[in-house]
C-alpha cells in the first residue's frame, strides 16, 4: 500500500484548478564562460537529458486510488519520459528581458500534467546579451518555494573551474551517514522522549495561542492579523500569470538597514510598502488602514534557520504613513514585536501560533476563498537568503536567480526575494487579469529604495561605496 501524502502537500493538489495553478518556479540566468556560447550551454542540458539519469524525487507522480483510501500518495512513474520534462525554447527578437518575462509568464500559467511527475525545466536561448535562461517549475505538493530553490542551487558550485557537473534533475552524490550498530534499538527510546517532550509542551499551547489572539485584537505584531483591509489586489483570480523581476545591490539594503537600526528583511518590507502605497495611490485605492503582509521569518538570533526555527508573522506595512523613514520604523517595530512574542514560546507552541495565522490561507485555497469575507492579510512577502558567493554551472556564472510563486484567490500578487552573490532579486508573480502590468510596480520598488536612502541622508557617494563594499 502506498503511504498517503502529508495533509499539507495534498492541500495543494486538492485546491488546484485551471484558474488556480499550484506550482512554484525559479528562473536562472547563466553567463557562458569565455570562449563558449549560450548554445554550448544548451547543448550540455540536452546531453544530460539524453543520458536519462534522474534522481528518485523527479520520478515521483501523484496518484490516489482505493489502495490509498482515496488520499493522494506518491509513486514512481513507470513510464517516465525525461524528454517531456526538459524542453528547449527560443525567445523572439529582440531577445530582451521583456520578451523573457513574457515567455516565462506564459509558461508559468499552464498547469502541470498530473499523469506525470509534477515538474518541467525549460532551457531558453535567444537572449540578445548572450546569456542562457533556465526556467524550472515544480508543483507545491512536491516542494515549496524554499525547497525548489534549494533543488536548483544544489546543481550549482562556487568553483568556476568545475566541469562535468550534473543537471538539476540528475542524482547527486551525498555523503553517507555513519551507522551506529545500536541506533535501531535506540529508536523506541527516542520516540518516547519525543512524546514526553510534546506532552510537556502541550500545556503551553493555550496561553501561547491566547496571547497570539490578544495581540491580533489590539493590532500588535504576531502570527495572526485581524486588521487587513480589502484592496484591489485582494480579489478572485484567474489562471493566467504575469511575472517580472529586478535586482538591486544587496549592499544598498544593508546600508539602509544599518542607518535605521533595522534588518535587511525590514528594508525588503519597507520597499514593498512604498511600492504598494505608490501603486494604490495611482489607482486611487489606498485604504485608510495599513496593509498587512504575511512574512516567513527566522527566529534564531544567529540567523541560521534550521528545523523548527522558522515562524510566520503578520507585518504592519505602514502604508498609511507618507514618510519612508517612519514607514520603515513601523515595519521594524511590528516585526520586532512579533519575533519577540514567538521567541518566548516552545517550538510546538510557535508552530501552533504560525498555523493559526496561515489557517485562513489554507481555507481560502480549499474553498476558492468563498468562506472568507475579508483577506487575512494583503500580500505575502518572502525573502529567501542565498549564497553570498558567486555560483557557477559548468563554468557559466549565475548572474541572477529570480523566484516565481503562487498567487491564490484573494492574493493576486506575491512578492518573493532571493539573494545571490552581491545582489537581491525581487520576483513579482501576479494574476494577469488583476495586475497585468508589473514593470511600473518594479519602478515603484526602485523609487522606494531611493526614498529610504534619501530619508537617511545616504548620498550617492555613500551608495557607491556600499556597492563596492558589498
Amino acid at each position: 500500500m502506498r503511504p498517503p501524502m502529508s495533509p499539507t502537500d495534498s492541500m495543494f493538489l486538492l485546491g488546484e484548478s485551471r484558474d488556480h495553478p499550484m506550482h512554484v518556479g525559479g528562473l536562472i540566468l547563466l553567463r557562458p564562460r569565455e570562449g563558449t556560447t549560450a548554445a554550448d550551454l544548451g547543448a550540455l542540458f540536452t546531453g544530460a537529458a539524453e543520458d536519462g539519469e534522474v534522481a528518485p524525487l523527479w520520478r515521483k507522480r501523484a496518484v490516489r486510488s482505493l489502495g490509498s483510501f482515496g488520499q493522494w500518495a506518491w509513486e514512481e512513474d513507470a513510464n517516465f519520459d525525461l524528454s517531456y520534462h526538459v524542453r528547449r525554447n527560443a525567445l523572439p527578437q529582440p531577445g530582451g528581458l521583456d520578451e523573457l518575462w513574457d515567455l516565462v509568464s506564459r509558461l508559468h500559467s499552464t498547469l502541470l500534467d498530473r499523469s506525470r511527475p509534477l515538474w518541467q525545466i525549460h532551457v531558453i536561448e535567444g537572449l540578445a546579451d548572450g546569456r542562457l535562461a533556465v526556467y524550472t517549475k515544480i508543483h507545491h505538493a512536491l516542494a515549496d518555494g524554499v525547497g525548489a530553490m534549494k533543488l536548483l542551487r544544489r546543481a550549482l558550485s562556487p568553483d568556476s573551474e568545475r566541469t562535468g557537473m550534473p543537471a538539476p534533475w540528475a542524482p547527486f552524490d551525498t555523503p553517507s551517514r555513519p551507522h551506529s550498530p545500536g541506533s535501531a534499538l535506540d529508536l523506541p527510546e527516542a520516540a518516547m522522549q519525543a512524546v514526553r517532550t510534546a506532552t510537556a509542551e502541550v500545556t503551553g499551547f493555550v496561553p501561547a495561542l491566547a496571547g497570539t489572539v490578544n495581540r491580533a485584537l489590539r493590532g500588535g505584531g504576531g502570527s495572526l492579523s485581524l486588521a487587513a483591509p480589502n484592496t484591489v489586489i485582494n480579489v478572485p483570480i484567474s489562471g493566467t500569470r504575469r511575472f517580472a523581476a529586478r535586482s538591486w545591490p544587496l549592499a544598498r539594503l544593508r546600508t539602509v538597514a544599518r542607518a535605521a537600526d533595522a534588518t535587511v528583511n525590514d528594508v525588503v518590507l519597507a520597499m514593498s510598502s512604498g511600492a504598494l502605497r505608490a501603486f494604490l495611490i495611482e489607482q486611487e485605492a489606498l485604504p485608510d488602514r495599513s496593509l498587512v503582509a504575511m512574512v516567513p521569518v527566522c527566529l534564531r538570533p544567529d540567523k541560521d534557520c534550521a528545523g523548527n526555527e522558522l515562524g510566520v508573522l503578520m507585518a504592519d506595512l505602514g502604508t498609511d504613513i507618507a514618510d519612508p523613514a517612519d514607514r520603515l520604523s513601523r515595519v521594524s517595530a511590528s516585526t520586532t514585536e512579533g519575533k519577540s512574542s514567538m521567541q518566548g514560546m516552545s517550538s510546538l507552541s510557535r508552530l501552533a501560533a504560525s498555523a493559526l495565522g496561515v489557517a485562513p490561507l489554507a481555507v481560502g485555497i480549499l474553498t476558492r476563498n468563498r468562506a472568507l469575507p475579508r483577506p487575512p492579510f494583503n500580500v505575502i512577502v518572502s525573502n529567501v537568503p542565498g549564497s553570498p558567493d558567486p555560483l557557477y554551472w559548468n563554468g557559466a556564472r549565475v548572474d541572477a536567480v529570480y523566484p516565481l510563486s503562487v498567487p491564490v484567490d484573494g492574493q493576486a500578487l506575491n512578492i518573493t526575494c532571493t539573494s545571490t552573490d552581491d545582489a537581491i532579486a525581487f520576483g513579482l508573480t501576479s494574476c494577469s487579469r488583476s495586475l497585468p502590468q508589473l514593470q511600473p510596480l518594479l519602478d515603484h520598488f526602485d523609487a522606494a529604495l531611493e526614498a529610504l536612502e534619501n530619508a537617511f541622508d545616504l548620498a550617492p557617494v555613500d551608495r557607491q561605496e556600499a556597492v563596492r563594499a558589498g
